[in-house]
């Protein structure tokens, strides 16, 4: 992310906005370049950005929310016309066994011109599904007789409304299973319309206590001002820029003789009008939730509540458990030794375990920071910083791999060239509108290139006498399909945040223009095979920059406090270590104060 050097008057993108760039924005910072500063600070720019799509994938979201809303308004007045899914004829087939364990089957939408969004929104589902057990997705178009009693529980991501010239593709089947297994089933956004329709709307009122027949998007002709979802008490976020927002929808609950009692499990509230509705409900073996919640977010976002939800699901006995984790970013052989015994001094005499992300080559071709002479600077030739990373294992501390060099070659990506500043398993460029923007992974990408600086990388932690790091982090928070899946033949997790791509699920071609990022509460067994450790709650940042606040302690102690609400969740942060100890303290102690307990990385596969 950044070295500790100095800096020039350019803005740096971080790994934590570059995620949530790719989460929905593709277009991730803006910047304005200035004259030279004459004493630059050190500065970490890893602000939150509640961006969550790649561009394509931005516009389908916006185009989508759009269709879903004009076939509302017109399923309102009684005018829209759902094509029923095509009946088939089904073979003879022998059932499946179930599998071992818990697992869950998660069912999406492909069709119609935005379907392309379903795959996106299953591998983030299936991601944090594969945090409790094994993880079956489908298309919901594949779905057959019987499939949902196979799981322990099903979810189905409504994201292609249907109506109109979209068929709809659900199949009857799985409307009927879907009501009379006593399974646990997650609806999630559009269609559990078509659901009551063909289970038949009484039986559905009378079974579950509500009607999705007069359930709408949009009270008043608008979706309104839906910024807060409130969760066991906790206010959680929700930013969604205009045009993009396709409303939460209003459950029609009913009451009297012969319905059931619904139990809401969050409640949505308009910021302007202070009108408050359902967000997610439950009653028999359905539970509902009002919107995909995958699109836009943050370290407080409303997507906490489905985090927490799953454990419903699929880990009801789950004990109540709150646990933290701290890592020292970006640690290069141009480290200041004295700066890191300071804070490696406070963390042992606290007893807080913790990780150190190394880097084990800097380098600045261009001399940006070297008066113009190129430099290169392995850890085998920084005796001082190697001392004082073995003493931190010593002390406790875990070895992290953060990279080989951290940057790209000699060319600007998007910056300077220089260790910390730039990508190095992704390109990047800023635009006409100094917007940083992922142009997609180098040209000679590959599973041999990306392995070829693992394998250096390794070399350079071995040359300086250390051991091989327990676990990676990938710079700035952006690599290919066949990168994750290299590094997880190298490491036995990865601890970040990560970009899923569209056609990993089917096992095609990547779609490297489409993909959604993601960050985890806990530990999750990801769409790539490997272990994702969590980074939820971002680092800190004591300037404003790039239109984003400075982000405080008493933010980070915030997002740790929103994090709550997940029965068995972690806080996890990090820390540049060329910042003082004083706001590394403030973050401690606040998130020690709220209940959570630090543990080592090992600890949080647990």
């Amino acid at each position: 992310m950044q070295n500790k050097r100095g800096r020039s008057g350019k803005v740096r993108i971080s790994a934590v906005a570059v995620l949530l760039a790719a989460l929905l924005g593709g277009v991730l910072l803006s910047w304005t370049a200035g004259a030279a500063i004459s004493k630059p600070k050190p500065r970490s720019t890893d602000a939150v950005n509640p961006l969550a799509l790649s561009p394509e994938s931005k516009k389908d979201l916006a185009a989508a929310a759009r269709a879903g809303l004009a076939n509302d308004r017109l399923r309102r007045t009684g005018s829209l016309t759902v094509t029923p899914a095509p009946v088939t004829k089904a073979a003879a087939v022998t059932a499946l066994a179930a599998p071992a364990g818990t697992s869950a089957l998660v069912l999406y939408d492909t069709t119609g011109p935005y379907g392309q969004l379903g795959e996106l929104y299953a591998m983030a589902t299936a991601n944090l599904a594969g945090h409790f057990g094994t993880v079956t997705a489908k298309p919901v178009s594949a779905y057959t007789a019987g499939m949902v009693n196979q799981y322990t529980a099903t979810v189905y991501l409504g994201s292609t409304y249907y109506g109109g010239t979209v068929p709809d593709a659900v199949p009857a089947a799985f409307y009927q299973d879907a009501m009379a297994t006593s399974r646990p089933v997650t609806w999630i956004g559009a269609n559990i319309w078509n659901m009551a329709n063909a289970a038949g709307v009484t039986q559905f009122k009378q079974k579950y206590g509500w009607d999705p027949t007069n359930s709408f998007y949009e009270s008043g002709g608008s979706v309104g001002d839906i910024n807060q979802v409130t969760y066991k008490n906790q206010p959680l976020t929700r930013q969604i820029p205009a045009g993009q927002d396709g409303g939460v929808l209003h459950p029609a609950l009913v009451t009297g003789p012969g319905f059931p009692p619904v139990t809401t499990l969050a409640v949505a509230k308009d910021g302007t009008s202070g009108a408050t509705s359902p967000w997610a409900i439950r009653s028999a073996n359905l539970t509902y939730l009002g919107e995909i919640p995958f699109a836009y977010v943050s370290e407080s976002d409303r997507v906490i509540v489905f985090e927490d939800l799953l454990f419903d699901a699929l880990a009801p006995s789950a004990a109540e458990r709150h646990r933290a984790f701290v890592r020292l970013e970006d640690i290069s052989p141009k480290a200041d030794p004295a700066q890191l015994r300071t804070i490696a001094n406070y963390l042992k005499t606290q007893k807080i375990p913790y990780g150190i992300n190394v880097i084990p080559v800097y380098k600045d071709p261009k001399g940006t920071y070297n008066n113009g002479v190129p430099e290169t600077l392995t850890l085998a030739q920084a005796p001082a910083v190697v001392t004082e990373i073995k003493n931190m294992l010593a002390g406790g501390a875990v070895l992290m791999n953060h990279g080989y060099t951290h940057q790209y070659g000699t060319v600007n990506n998007p910056y300077n060239g220089v260790t910390g500043d730039d990508f190095e398993f992704f390109r990047a460029h800023i635009d006409t509108a100094d917007n940083v923007v992922l142009d997609g992974p180098p040209a000679e990408d590959s599973t041999v290139w990306a392995q070829s600086r693992i394998t250096s990388a390794l070399a350079g932690f071995a040359a300086a006498g250390l051991p091989k790091p327990a676990f990676w982090t990938t710079p700035h928070y952006a690599a290919s399909a066949a990168d994750y899946r290299v590094l997880g033949q190298n490491y036995s997790a990865r601890l970040e945040r990560s970009l899923y791509f569209a056609g990993t699920l089917t096992g095609g071609t990547p779609d490297n223009s489409r993909y959604i990022g993601q960050f985890f509460p806990y530990a999750a067994k990801d769409v790539y095979g490997t272990t994702v450790l969590p980074e939820n709650i971002g680092n800190y940042e004591p300037e404003a920059y790039n239109n984003h606040p400075p982000r405080l302690p008493a933010d980070l102690i915030a997002s740790a406090k929103a994090n709550l609400a997940v029965r068995d969740g972690v806080a996890s942060f990090f820390y540049h270590p060329y910042y003082p100890l004083a706001p590394l303290q403030q973050t401690i102690e606040g998130i020690k104060a709220l209940g959570y307990t630090f543990v080592g990385p090992t600890d949080l596969n647990n």
